[in-house]
């Protein structure tokens, strides 16, 4: 197979076959020939290989290999930009050449924060790749936003305001805003009656995204966190094992506070609407992945629990 991409507005063919430039971005996704070889359970010396065909038929070099790692050089960086483009307009190629009306089929990457793909995405999947027998489903969770074409990702569920205005969305519901904590934590520390009372309080919060302490309650603008954590799950564990009291979303607690293990606080203050109940997939409108895209959208929505 012939590939042509534009580099530097020069015209470059590439007589090579596109699991090679696949190896090649998954070595710039994990960071290495070993991890790269693990992630695709092939040997190192395959990898090695594959890179190496690519930077003789562009008589270039694309990495720099050091003891530690791999970097791009600056023509290595500009070329995998290129790639990223180049193997999403072969498979929406070959995708156009499926009969339209047949069963959805093929890989879809599906990334979300972690906490939404344990409560809310596995355990439905079971269901998922019965109803589409032909989908091979790939979950991944990164706790930021990621970059669909760099990550290789299909479809994305976020949470909170989009930004991005080049992707397209598509609304899955709200999930209200809860501030919690556990019978044991109150217990022991007295329950909080209004927002200034959760200055006495240990309150857990986010290290990585700060705008998640800004908590949605009436008189309060911000909270300085005691303690913090970058998965919203292990602030969900935190506030089980009655470390102090946090903000959640409800695709989290919902379970919890109906069972009791957590207890919602400061009813008569919280804020709703706020744009962190929002609720979106979002993805790139090709012809690839856009039977995919949609069969697990409209599976997903009405079986979650926001």
């Amino acid at each position: 197979m012939q590939i042509t991409f534009v580099i530097n507005e020069v015209n470059l063919s590439l007589k090579t076959r596109s699991d090679d430039l696949e190896i090649l971005l998954a070595v710039i996704e994990f960071g290495g020939f070993s991890a790269a070889a693990d992630a695709l359970n092939i040997q190192v010396a395959r990898i090695s290989r594959s890179v190496t065909k690519i930077e003789k038929a562009l008589n270039t070099a694309i990495l720099i290999r050091t003891t530690r790692r791999v970097m791009l050089t600056d023509e290595g960086k500009k070329f995998i930009d290129a790639v990223s483009i180049g193997l999403q307009q072969i498979q929406s190629a070959e995708s156009d050449l499926i009969v339209k009306g047949k069963v959805p089929q093929g890989k879809l990457r599906v990334d979300a924060v972690s906490p939404f793909v344990f409560h809310q995405l596995t355990p439905h999947m079971s269901a998922f790749t019965k109803a589409y027998p032909e989908i091979e489903i790939e979950l991944n969770s990164n706790e930021g936003i990621v970059d669909l074409i760099e990550k290789r990702t299909d479809v994305a569920i976020r949470i909170g305001k989009l930004e991005d205005s080049t992707l397209h969305a598509s609304a899955l519901g709200k999930s209200p805003i809860f501030i919690v904590a556990s019978p044991e934590y109150i217990a022991q520390n007295g329950l909080p009656k209004t927002p200034d009372d959760l200055k006495s309080h240990k309150l857990i919060g986010f290290s990585n995204i700060k705008s998640l302490n800004q908590w949605p309650v009436k008189g309060l603008n911000s909270v300085n966190p005691t303690m913090t954590a970058s998965n919203g799950e292990t602030i969900r564990q935190l506030a089980l094992s009655g470390s102090g009291i946090t903000c959640l979303s409800g695709f989290m607690v919902n379970t919890d506070i109906a069972s009791g293990r957590l207890i919602s606080l400061l009813e008569p203050y919280r804020l709703f609407g706020t744009d962190r109940e929002l609720v979106n997939a979002v993805y790139y409108k090709s012809s690839a992945v856009a039977e995919r895209v949609t069969a697990f959208i409209e599976f997903i929505r009405p079986r979650l629990t926001l």
